[in-house]
């Protein structure tokens, strides 16, 4: 523990923890400070000027990230008949309906995203305290409760990621591995930050973007300026 201690505090010293870096900076950064042998995910951090609190200001949605999430995302299908045979073909790795229902309320969860039927979600409704949680229940606001079940699939294989505000107005998100390179993970950074933007409650007054950091899984984070982040999607 000590030797990995000792790791963790020499990235940290190479991160000016009072400086906000610009975008390009922070990526240029980011695999200098990484010293574990695994390809680690990259994570972005914002807080939003936003009070969850209110209906209105809640900040949710999902987007496509270009250069996907550089892992094998285990989709679920709630579906029957035709609909089943469609998440079959689009690539799902599970698709059932009562049986899997049956199958989770035992404690099963060996799956990253789900993704229902909209006739299917009375009975998927059963497992809002198991999925709620883990940030798994089928939502349409985010796509994930759909007729269009092929074309849902395909999205969550190809890397749709979704976001949502916690209770402080914070989101946390992956875009990536370090193994993609700057430019790549400029591309899923700048995609995601397009999305959030576009979700600004007409109610949030005052800066919108108030913070911004990148990070990997075991790395310190960087702090980037928001105003050079936002100026970016413009």
């Amino acid at each position: 523990m000590a030797r990995k201690g000792k790791k963790y505090i020499e990235a940290r010293n190479k991160v000016d923890r009072e400086k906000r870096y610009t975008v390009e900076e922070a990526f240029d950064l980011l695999p200098q400070i990484t010293y574990v042998k695994f390809d680690e995910t990259v994570d972005l951090a914002m807080r939003l000027g936003v009070d969850p609190r209110h209906a209105d200001q809640m900040v949710r949605g999902s987007v496509v990230l270009p250069n996907g999430l550089g892992k094998n995302v285990r989709v679920l299908v709630f579906a029957k008949g035709q609909k089943e045979k469609e998440a079959q073909e689009a690539g799902a790795d599970h698709v059932g309906a009562e049986d899997l229902i049956e199958k989770i309320q035992k404690g099963w969860t060996d799956f990253d995203s789900t993704i229902a039927t909209p006739d299917m979600m009375g009975m998927v409704s059963k497992l809002g305290k198991i999925l709620g949680p883990r940030g798994l229940m089928p939502n349409p606001k985010v796509g994930t409760v759909t007729f269009d079940i092929a074309k849902a699939v395909k999205e969550v294989k190809a890397g749709k990621v979704e976001f949502r505000v916690d209770k402080a107005g914070n989101l946390h998100v992956p875009i990536g591995k370090v193994g993609f390179g700057k430019e790549k993970l400029l591309e899923n950074f700048n995609s995601l930050l397009e999305a959030i933007v576009r979700l600004k409650p007409p109610s949030s007054k005052g800066t919108y973007v108030k913070g911004i950091a990148l990070s990997t899984t075991m790395s310190p984070g960087i702090k980037i300026d928001p105003a050079h982040a936002r100026s970016l999607t413009k």
